[in-house]
Formats: structure tokens, sequence, C-alpha cells
């Protein structure tokens, strides 16, 4: 009997443990069902699970049929309502509804339950349309709990002043701006620290006055009036990214900006007769990005290089230490490459990725590829680099060599020149035992430098 009563006190030894232990490995197990069913181990049990902080999540099942959609709707009120007496939500995931009107008072629901009921850190809500686009509830612009915002297909039009002062992350996808919404916004979010806007209009001017918004990404953005551009003040962030298929931005003033991402491509009305305008503005890109220390460079951007180089136009000096080079599978941008790197006399790592796209067909209007070879095998390309130590090419092809070749005479201080190939099979093809007997034979200006080639 003495010894049954020993096990049974043995056996409840996890119940005598503090809260905030308990609390830890609850949040341990896999999913929230499972923390709940702990509330029948014993009343020490029945209310901890309240107190463990839980992340809901619900992706709709891709379905055009109308029943399947109003069935997940309703499953996702009844969880709802089963967590509302949960103590801490840390995050509310809704994704996929095909957004009909018909739906807008379900949404309501949710937005409520996340800002009003709940008090959650994270909200992102991904609703799919053609048309229909939700009006985002205004009694959600006052909330100090939200921390990170996501919103795909959500109209933004606060009657009155934004209330998010505790928020540091917003992403707005899919968005038509009308006129003073994103300056509302941006000044309702004192702390906000990263900005992303994708698939967006009607903005023309974007200015960003706050010191802690570090970071900013540009993605997709459409302009129906092409005689206006956006304009961008933004000078205390640190990181810019400017992705995908934009139309005319023009960079006024990022002056602490440090790292800058420039893989777009220019979506202009008539490409043939703006092709001037095109290379105009991306020469002022490069002029307000010129002092920034990390720069990473898309394959238009790259394309446009070739061009300018081909015009005679001489690259702005920079600051940049690292650069980071996406290029298409061809020779045509070489000399374009070479004449940008001369204009980086304080670089110290250097990564190219080429990788296999359908050509653009800018520069052959200019020049063929015979000839554009032959321009880099006879240019005289002046100049060492008198800081840069590190290299890497990726997804590498023979007819990369002679640009190695290149970089080992030029990089006087090289340490390290990484170079892997791209992957064939487990048959280790004997074209690559031949590249990397030659890369062994080429002569290098530093005597530190190692070369490494794998594939």
């Amino acid at each position: 009997m003495e010894r049954q009563r020993e096990l049974m006190v043995g056996a409840d030894r996890l119940s005598d443990l503090p809260d905030s232990i308990l609390l830890h490995i609850l949040s341990m197990l896999p999913n929230n069902k499972e923390v709940v069913r702990t509330n029948v181990l014993s009343e020490r049990w029945q209310f901890l699970w309240k107190f463990v902080p839980t992340s809901l999540n619900f992706n709709f099942p891709i379905s055009d049929n109308e029943n399947v959609t109003r069935d997940y709707l309703v499953s996702i009120h009844r969880e709802l309502y089963y967590w509302r007496s949960c103590e801490k939500i840390r995050k509310l995931r809704v994704w996929g509804l095909k957004y009909e009107e018909r739906y807008a008072k379900d949404v309501d629901i949710w937005v409520h339950f996340a800002t009003r009921l709940a008090n959650i850190e994270d909200l992102e809500l991904g609703l799919l349309t053609n048309n229909r686009i939700y009006e985002f509830p205004q009694f959600a612009y006052k909330t100090a709990s939200l921390r990170n915002l996501v919103l795909w297909n959500c109209r933004l039009n606060p009657f009155g002043n934004v209330n998010w002062s505790s928020l540091v992350s917003l992403s707005i996808v899919y968005m038509g701006f009308t006129n003073g919404v994103i300056e509302k916004v941006l000044s309702g979010c004192p702390n906000l620290e990263y900005l992303e806007l994708e698939n967006f209009s009607g903005i023309h001017r974007l200015e960003i006055r706050s010191v802690k918004l570090r970071e900013l990404i540009i993605r997709d953005y459409k302009n129906e009036n092409h005689d206006l551009w956006l304009e961008l003040l933004a000078p205390y962030i640190q990181k810019l990214q400017i992705l995908g298929l934009c139309s005319e931005i023009r960079i006024i003033n990022v002056a602490s900006l440090v790292t800058a991402v420039l893989c777009f491509d220019f979506d202009f009305e008539d490409e043939e007769q703006n092709l001037e305008k095109e290379f105009r503005f991306f020469k002022e890109i490069l002029h307000s990005i010129a002092h920034v220390e990390n720069l990473n460079l898309g394959s238009w951007c790259i394309e446009c290089l070739s061009i300018l180089e081909l015009t005679g136009w001489e690259f702005p000096p920079s600051s940049r230490k690292f650069l980071e080079l996406g290029v298409e599978f061809e020779q045509l941008d070489f000399p374009g490459i070479c004449c940008f790197l001369q204009s980086s006399l304080d670089l110290e790592t250097l990564v190219i990725d080429w990788y296999d796209v359908e050509s653009g067909d800018l520069l052959s209007r200019y020049i063929n590829e015979d000839e554009q070879i032959r321009r880099f095998e006879s240019h005289n390309f002046n100049g060492s680099f008198p800081y840069l130590k590190t290299i890497k090419i990726l997804n590498f092809y023979g007819f990369v060599l002679p640009l190695v070749k290149y970089l080992l005479r030029h990089a006087i201080v090289l340490e390290k020149f990484d170079i892997v190939a791209v992957y064939q099979g487990s048959d280790v093809s004997t074209h690559y035992v031949t590249m990397a007997q030659e890369l062994a034979s080429y002569p290098r200006s530093s005597p530190h430098a190692s070369v490494d080639f794998s594939y």
C-alpha cells in the first residue's frame, strides 16, 4: 500500500513544477489541440492550456464549390469561438478565401477577433479576388497589440487617424492606394521597421521620415499615368529592394542606405520610344545608390550596364564593398560587368550567379555576341582591384572562363576564389576535369589566391 502511494506521488511530480516550466513544456507540443487535451490530466492542468501562447492558421481548400467554402468558413468561426478564452494568441493567419462581397461579415469577424477580442500580435489576411476588394474595417485602425500585419487584396481607407503604435512590420499586397492613405497609415506606425509594398498603384510620392523604418521592399509597382513617377524619399532606411516588373521609379533621397537590391525590369508604356528614358533614369538610380556598401543587381540592370558601356558612359565611382550580380547565360554582358567593376574600387567581395532564363533582347539590338566577345578579348581594362579578397561564381559554365581569367589577373589581393559548376548528376563530366586543370594554369596577380572548383 505504501509502495502504491509512493508511485502515485512520483507520477504527479510534473504537476508540482512552476507554471512557467509547465507552460514551456506545453508550448513544445506539436499542435494546439494536444495542448488543450492536457486539461483532463488533473485539476492543476485544467486551465493551464489557456495561458500557452498559440497560433491559429487557416488555409482554405482549393475549390470552386461554394458549399466547400461555406463549410470552411463555419469551421473557422467555430474554432475562433472555441479559442476566445485563450489568454495569449500570438498569430492569426487566414489564407486563400476567394473573396466575394457576401463574405465581408465573415472577414470582419476574423479581424474583430484579432484586434478586439484576442489582441493578437501577428495578423495575416490573404484574400484571393478578381474584382472584389475587401474594405478593411474602421475599428481595426486603432489597435495597440499588432506587431506584424500582412494584407492581400484589402482596401485601406481610414476615416480618422491610424493607431498601430506597436506595429514593426507591414506588408501590403495587391492594393490600389488613394490620395493620402499611405501617409496616414505611416504616420500611425511610429515604430515601423519593415515595409513591403507589392503589386500596388496610386502612389506617386513615398516619403518616409521615420528613423526607425530600416527596410523597404517595392515589388511590381504599377502606374497607369506614365507621366508621373514614383518618387522615393527615405533618408533613414538602410535596406532597399526594388523587385519585379515596375513602372517609373525615381530615387530622390536614400542617404543612410547600406544595402540595395535592384532586381527589376522597367514596365514602360512604349518600350521602343522609351529606351532612352529607361537608360536616363537607370543612370539616376546608379548615382542615387553609389554610396551603398552592398549592392545586388538583377539581369535587366546588368543588360542596361552593358548597353551604357557600349555608349561610352562612365559609371559613377562607388563605395560598395559587396557586389552580387544575377546574370543570364550569355557572354554579351562581359564588357559591361568589367567596366562596372572598375567603378567599384573599394570592392571586397564579388558574387556572380549565372542562371538560365529566356535571354533579354535589349543588348542584342546594339551588338551581336561574336562582336561583343571580340571587344572583350581585345579591350584593355585598365586598373586593378586593390581590396577584392573574395570571389564566388555560382552555376558556372565553360564560357565564363575568360571572365575568370580577367578577375584573377586584376584582383591583386585575392585570397579565395570559389567556383561552383552546374551539377550534372553523379557522373563527373570530363569537361569539368579539363576546366579544373585549365583554371589551375591561369596566372594570378595575388600570391595568396586559392581557387576552389567544385561540381
